[in-house]
């Protein structure tokens, strides 16, 4: 009996000795928007902010120049850049979560599904990023920038090499213009038939949480829908379509339905216009999937 007893103990022991649960400090990284960089005061202070609420260490990527190779370099050169240096970090070598805002969650999501021998990304928070493509510009933006991206212009050449939004204009009345000469989203979205890769899908779904915030009264993502994947019927401007009504979702081409039927998928939606929200929906939102993870290590 007695030897019994110290056998069970042992056990116990080495059970508690193997099996330590602590806590690991995941950092995140954050990518800006379009017309913005890291050193920007709105998006270095919410850096510091999301860092300080969830005590895991964080910080910008920035791409080339920032502000002006965020408007001018395709996001397919966009995403090979933050590639190269998400893989030179060490401190993300194994694994990271990622905050994206707006044009940023293209390059983000470029990252995710097309980077190789790339470290895991856990959590991916999106802010107001237009997955499904944007279908019109607004109209206050009268500038020679936004006209390029007219329907007239827009899968040119010139235009697709040289500003980076054109990548991801979808006009619905234009699929075949779109699948054709547009140089980025209907790769990104495994959209060309006969060319969709597993690849792609495999790495989106590799996934832990996909938070997807849309804006409730958004007018630079139109339609605001396509923050949370939702998008136009290819041929039509009607109906809207919800994700789930979408055959990107219905068909899953890029794992948006593997990830949501496994309840990895957060569809929120906050007051206010593109990239407008409160600290209390910070700390609601994303503060949750960025902080420490627990884990079981050996000491």
């Amino acid at each position: 009996m007695d030897k019994n007893f110290h056998r069970s103990t042992l056990l116990v022991t080495l059970s508690l000795f193997f099996f330590i649960p602590v806590s690991i400090s995941v950092p995140f990284i954050l990518f800006h928007g379009i017309q913005d960089q890291c050193s920007n005061g709105e998006t270095s202070s919410l850096t510091q902010l999301l860092s300080n609420l969830s005590r895991s260490p964080g910080s910008c990527l920035e791409i080339g120049n920032g502000e002006q190779d965020s408007m001018y370099m395709p996001l397919t050169q966009q995403a090979s850049v933050a590639c190269e240096e998400i893989k030179q970090i060490k401190e993300l070598s194994q694994g990271y979560n990622i905050v994206a805002l707006s044009q940023g969650n293209l390059v983000a999501r470029g990252l995710i599904e097309f980077c190789d021998n790339a470290p895991p990304v856990f959590n991916y928070v999106s802010l107001g990023g237009p997955h499904a493509g944007i279908s019109d510009i607004r109209r206050s933006c009268t500038s020679q920038f936004c006209k390029l991206l007219k329907k007239t212009e827009v899968y040119t050449e010139y235009v697709q090499d040289h500003i980076a939004p054109s990548g991801y204009v979808k006009i619905p009345t234009d699929i075949k213009e779109y699948l054709e000469h547009s140089k980025y989203l209907p790769n990104l979205n495994n959209e060309i038939p006969n060319k969709r890769n597993s690849t792609f899908k495999d790495r989106f779904t590799s996934l832990h949480n996909l938070v997807l915030v849309m804006f409730q009264g958004d007018t630079e993502v139109i339609p605001k829908e396509s923050s949370w994947f939702g998008y136009y019927p290819d041929g039509a401007s009607t109906p809207l379509l919800s994700p789930q009504q979408t055959k990107l979702y219905i068909e899953d081409w890029i794992g948006l339905k593997t990830l949501d039927v496994a309840g990895k998928v957060k569809f929120v939606g906050v007051p206010g216009d593109h990239l407008q929200i409160a600290e209390d929906e910070v700390v609601k939102y994303i503060v949750p999937y960025l902080q420490n993870q627990p884990t079981f290590a050996s000491e």
